[in-house]
């Protein structure tokens, strides 16, 4: 009989030792802190991806649970040149070592290559979906090419001609300087 695994309670070191697979395909506004990101809303964008358990052998000879993750999702962020939607793929794809507890994982996360975790037996996969699909988001999304022109410049020709109508104040301030008093006495000096 094959045994069920739910992603929400996911049993890590049965679903590692069954060597068992997990794949969905998930709406995206279904991941909050995820849809809290977006330019706009994506009722219809999709988050596909895959779990796979595997058990390996760990430097004591026991078997050591892994959980390899594949994910994927094209979400519309902010452009950050243009400040229009830019619909940018996120891609995961990523193992990931368990471990006994948050001691362990500290000691070790500094000489390990791959992600630590914490071993559960009732691990919220959809919440290190979510994790890693935000991790991915580009620090300044931007489109190859905008939809729009985009104004380069921080003013406009009406900026421009207002201020080459006023006079320079450093001009003022020569005129002032050089122009005698009436009387004829050097006060201005």
């Amino acid at each position: 009989m094959k045994r069920e695994f739910a992603p929400e309670r996911l049993n890590v070191p049965a679903f590692a030792a069954a060597a068992a697979t997990l794949e969905a395909a998930d709406l995206v506004p279904n991941y909050l802190r995820l849809t809290a990101e977006l330019a706009v809303p994506a009722p219809d964008a999709v988050v596909d991806w895959k779990a796979t358990g595997q058990e390996r052998p760990g430097a004591d000879g026991k078997a050591v649970p892994w959980l390899h993750l594949d994910a994927e999702a094209t979400v519309p962020l902010v452009c950050q040149r243009c400040l229009s939607p830019v619909e940018t793929p996120l891609t995961v794809d990523r193992w990931f070592r368990f471990v006994a507890d948050e001691a362990t994982a500290e000691a070790e996360d500094e000489e390990s290559e791959e992600d630590l975790l914490v071993v559960s037996r009732d691990f919220d996969l959809h919440a290190l979906i979510e994790d890693e699909l935000l991790m991915d988001i580009p620090v300044t999304p931007v489109h190859d090419v905008c939809p729009t022109p985009v104004q380069l410049s921080s003013s406009d020709d009406d900026f421009k001609a207002a201020e080459e109508a006023k006079p320079n104040p450093f001009a003022v301030l020569g005129a002032l300087r050089s122009r005698k008093p009436e009387d004829g006495s050097e006060e201005g000096r």
